[in-house]
């Protein structure tokens, strides 16, 4: 297996894991050269399991027979790995690397929403939330309580970007997403009501019967500070709100997400 000993931060070899940002690693000139990058072995392993291509690991030495063995084992004897002190390596990523592991892959094309809705019963649509913890946590969330699909506005926070795949834990490669780009009404296209989640004199209650008994539902969860914007809530064919106690009148998007996705499931 081809190692490689960093010691400077200027070496062109390690570039995605340094200096290039996140809106260089995914707009490459040819999109067959996009990337992103997976941290963490467990993470690691979920996208390995789930089918993503590993381009090469970047790791402190002591994981070489460590936590990244089982990694190299599997990814094959041809896989670039490129290492260096704990130091160099903070130095490098601007981070203390989690378990010392850092795995860029290749970065898939984005599928057709008709593709991913076809089967589809239960999804979430993510209007505008950029905050990259909030975006993985909703994924995980949505992986775990049985959302079959999550599509995105273009001024949301990409699921690749690193933190956001970390804190999902993986889980942005076990549900499938895509971008919307178009109105919510294209979804009645494929037999789906919406309900937004937003605090008006119209909202009905999360736990309405209504809404359970509807057979395929796109839950809309918005921005974190000023939540849905006016002309999404007034496309919408529900508007719901999450009944609270002690005058709190809402949740962070990603607490309340998991609490719209556990309550609408598909019976």
């Amino acid at each position: 297996m081809p190692i490689y000993s960093i010691q400077s931060l200027d070496d062109e070899r390690v570039a995605p894991y340094a200096t290039l940002t996140e809106a260089q690693l995914r707009n490459r000139l040819h999109a067959e050269e996009a990337i992103f990058i997976a941290e963490s072995p467990k993470v690691i392993y979920v996208a390995l399991d789930s089918g993503y291509e590993p381009l090469s690991l970047l790791c402190e030495e002591k994981h070489i027979e460590g936590d990244a063995a089982s990694i190299i084992v599997r990814c094959g004897q041809s896989l670039p790995i490129y290492t260096g002190t704990r130091e160099i390596l903070a130095s490098l990523t601007g981070y203390t690397l989690t378990r010392g592991v850092l795995c860029a892959m290749r970065r898939p094309q984005s599928p057709q929403i008709k593709d991913i809705l076809a089967d589809a019963r239960r999804i979430v649509v993510i209007d505008g939330v950029v905050d990259t913890t909030n975006i993985g946590a909703i994924f995980r969330s949505a992986a775990a309580l049985g959302i079959d699909a999550v599509l995105l506005t273009t001024n949301s926070c990409d699921p690749y970007n690193r933190r956001a795949v970390r804190v999902s834990m993986g889980s942005v490669f076990l549900v499938p997403w895509t971008w919307l780009d178009g109105s919510l009404t294209s979804l009645h296209d494929y037999g789906f009501e919406t309900a937004a989640m937003a605090l008006t004199d119209k909202s009905v209650s999360l736990d309405d019967p209504k809404l359970k008994s509807i057979e395929k539902l796109a839950i809309v969860m918005g921005t974190e500070g000023d939540g849905l914007p006016q002309d999404t809530i007034a496309e919408a064919d529900h508007v719901v709100r999450i009944p609270m106690s002690h005058q709190v009148d809402s949740l962070n998007v990603a607490a309340a997400a998991a609490v719209a996705f556990w309550e609408l499931r598909s019976r």
